[in-house]
């Protein structure tokens, strides 16, 4: 009998180091001094380690818009997602239909997130749309600005086209949310996680690092629709993680 050999993605996170760096981006997204100072790591190390899970398909980078000097390491969700369902169905078929039996017998206090962007504009008021919608009810999202602009239409354009219908937002500036507690806080640009100042109490903090569609020239629906499936993406993935709530 020939043998069969192991899937690929277990010889990407078969190492502690990786798993730990994979651990640590499955909230948001971090730069490599994150990363550094969270594993107690020299640089080179976690560099490599970096540029193995890449080169595996399950990690991406992206150079941030706040300091071009750096860049932003984001877990690629649906990749893991696909390669370990994957092994689990090669172990056995009933591990993915007991794996969905555990995660519907959650349950606790709904959620309530608040996201944040520079303006309020664009990214931040389509994450919002994106949870409330499939949330079903069970999470309460918010969204604010450092410096609020105006909705832009493209953004609502974008959200239409799935159904989202996010016309009444009215843009808000992060001050406004001082008082009120969030079971997590999530910015959405690289500018607003470095000046957000001191996030809402109680708050488990994370960061996407997300482009601005915003900045297309000239405005580029297409950049906006990018947006909203990368958001709907990493929304999907966060729903499980919230207490009293099950993605779709």
């Amino acid at each position: 009998m020939a043998v069969a050999a192991s899937p690929p993605v277990l010889g990407a996170l078969a190492h502690d180091l990786r798993w730990a760096i994979v651990s640590l981006l499955v909230p948001g997204d971090l730069r490599t001094g994150e990363i550094v100072a969270r594993t107690g790591q020299a640089p080179s190390l976690v560099s490599y380690h970096l540029a193995r899970l890449r080169d595996a398909g399950l990690v991406s980078v992206r150079r941030s818009t706040a300091d071009g000097r750096d860049s932003y390491h984001a877990l690629d969700l649906d990749a893991i997602a696909d390669a370990v369902y994957g092994m689990a169905g090669q172990i056995h078929p009933g591990l993915l239909a007991e794996a969905g039996i555990r995660a519907a017998r959650q349950a606790g206090p709904p959620a309530r997130i608040l996201f944040i962007c520079s303006g309020n504009s664009s990214r931040s008021p389509m994450a919002e749309g994106w949870l409330n919608h499939l949330g079903d009810g069970q999470v309460t999202a918010r969204s604010a600005g450092i410096s609020p602009g105006s909705l832009h239409p493209l953004a609502v354009a974008a959200m239409a086209e799935h159904g989202v219908d996010i016309s009444g937002h009215r843009p808000a500036r992060l001050s406004e949310f001082a008082d009120e507690s969030f079971t997590r806080v999530i910015t959405l640009c690289d500018r607003a996680k470095e000046n957000c100042g001191e996030l809402p109490t109680e708050a488990a903090a994370a960061h996407w690092s997300i482009p601005n569609p915003a900045q297309a020239h000239p405005p580029d629906l297409d950049a906006f629709r990018a947006t909203a499936r990368e958001l709907q993406t990493r929304i999907r993935y966060l729903l499980p993680t919230l207490a009293g709530t099950v993605g779709r």
